[in-house]
């Protein structure tokens, strides 16, 4: 299982990436690289399915080779990282947790951009968080990714 969470930037230049899809009018993430929480998510449950750790101890945020990184990049490295320890992905299964924008439009892109990256089926789903927490209160942005992988 992966979990992902950023707030959303001040900075209105930034735009907002999900499972690789540049969203239109919605404010971007902070984050050190694109901070596509999609992706961020997907590549940590690569990772700890693989038993290779985390994110954070192959992608620190203190590695200036990852800023801005986009995010798709990193999780082709981490599939990379899987398969040369004899894994590949099976399926991927994502719920996004997010207030605005809707998803719908752009859930089916995001499948097929993180399925082309993994090899294999993705799901995205997307939920509201009704109003509890910082991200109900429109905040940010989280994900949960589960990843089956198979040798």
């Amino acid at each position: 299982m992966g979990f992902d969470i950023h707030p959303f930037s001040e900075d209105p230049s930034r735009p907002l990436v999900l499972g690789g899809v540049h969203l239109p009018g919605g404010r971007g993430l902070s984050g050190h690289s694109d901070a596509d929480v999609v992706a961020h998510a997907v590549a940590d449950a690569v990772l700890g399915a693989a038993g290779l750790g985390d994110l954070g101890e192959h992608f620190p945020d203190t590695d200036a080779a990852w800023a801005g990184a986009d995010s798709l990049a990193i999780l082709t490295r981490v599939v990379g990282l899987a398969a040369a320890g004899g894994w590949s992905v099976g399926n991927i299964d994502c719920t996004v947790v997010l207030e605005a924008p809707k998803l719908a439009p752009h859930r089916a892109e995001m499948a097929r951009l993180l399925g082309d990256v993994v090899g294999a089926h993705v799901s995205v789903k997307a939920t509201r968080a009704e109003g509890l927490g910082a991200i109900g209160r429109g905040e940010g942005v989280a994900c949960w990714a589960v990843a089956l992988l198979v040798r």
